[in-house]
């Protein structure tokens, strides 16, 4: 029997250890087209914290009492699908399990780039994809100009500290504690911003961008956007990634400085790194030649054993992760 993480109620607030059960599941028998793989890697990922609500939004909700569903990256150990053989290393998004059996439409053979499997979960998958397409495509940054980065210390944020370095910008990253900003600074950001320990963002971010910012990559939501409003330079351009202040509590972000995207002529638009995968090839081509060229790190925080996967997820929102937190099987 495989084993997979159901949800079990929907959560009150921050989730708990009794919102989830660790369950036996029965897999089918192999059917033409489909494939059997074991699970080495789980991704965990804030925006699962929106699945576990029974509200609409742009993924559907878990169901209850059912398997989770996520990144994960495995061992392909059967196989009935033309172009697939036992020993594939592929990426899917049936995790939250040790064992899957997929058609082979819902895989991908990880490409040739010579990285670790968990890379394509972090840097070289979803995260690193939001980091490339929502700082080049959706804010348009540019050579030369001034980019805010909040959760700089996390595994989108951290991508864009370094694509943004890679580009020729000026980087402002935001992290939580020293250990976090000395890593951030280690990235290439030339100013860093410690959350925790100062206490007005928006002096803070003045103080190291006095001109005020281009470009706001935002992870966070709260204070931090409202910083990037107070600071924000004309025809700033805002990437909203992600807003995790509020992912737990549902409260809203202040937005006390929004009055300045008027004058401003600030640009704000959400995006969905799916939006963009038709350019994958793009980011593959970039992405590889930064590792190339040694201007790419990563940093992952990784929970041993499936039966960790929640622990790790609930570290996602306490701060528990430098770079990208992973589950190893």
């Amino acid at each position: 029997m495989a084993r997979a993480w159901h949800l079990m109620r929907r959560p009150n607030g921050t989730p708990v250890a009794d919102d989830f059960a660790l369950k036996d599941i029965a897999l089918p028998a192999l059917a033409d087209g489909q494939v059997r793989i074991a699970n080495s890697w789980l991704s965990v990922d804030p925006y699962m914290r929106g699945r576990m609500n029974d509200v609409k939004s742009y993924a559907a909700p878990f169901g209850l009492d059912e398997p989770m569903t996520g990144g994960a990256v495995g061992d392909v150990v059967e196989s009935k699908a033309d172009g697939i053989a036992v020993g594939d290393k592929v990426l899917h998004m049936a995790g939250w399990r040790d064992e899957a059996v997929l058609s082979a439409k819902e895989v991908q053979k990880l490409p040739a780039l010579g990285l670790p499997d968990q890379a394509f979960l972090g840097q070289f998958g979803m995260p690193g994809m939001t980091a490339y397409f929502g700082l080049l495509q959706v804010a348009e940054a540019k050579e030369g100009e001034t980019v805010f980065v909040s959760a700089a210390a996390g595994a989108v944020g951290s991508t864009v500290v370094q694509i943004a370095k890679a580009k020729g910008m000026t980087v402002i990253g935001s992290a939580g504690g020293a250990n976090k900003c000395d890593w951030v600074r280690s990235l290439g950001a030339d100013h860093v911003i410690d959350y925790k320990a100062e206490g007005s963002l928006v002096r803070a971010l003045l103080a190291a961008a006095p001109q005020g910012i281009d470009v706001y990559f935002d992870n966070v939501g709260g204070d931090h956007l409202d910083a990037a409003f107070a600071t924000a330079r004309e025809n700033a351009r805002f990437a909203i990634c992600g807003m995790i202040d509020i992912y737990n509590d549902g409260k809203p972000t202040s937005l006390r400085y929004i009055a300045r995207t008027i004058a401003a002529r600030i640009r704000i638009q959400g995006f969905l790194v799916s939006d963009h995968m038709s350019k994958s090839a793009d980011f593959y081509r970039d992405m590889a030649a930064w590792q190339a060229a040694g201007k790419l790190q990563r940093e992952e925080t990784v929970f041993d054993g499936l039966e960790s996967a929640p622990d790790a997820f609930l570290g996602l929102f306490t701060g528990g992760n430098k770079g990208k937190m992973l589950v190893k099987t």
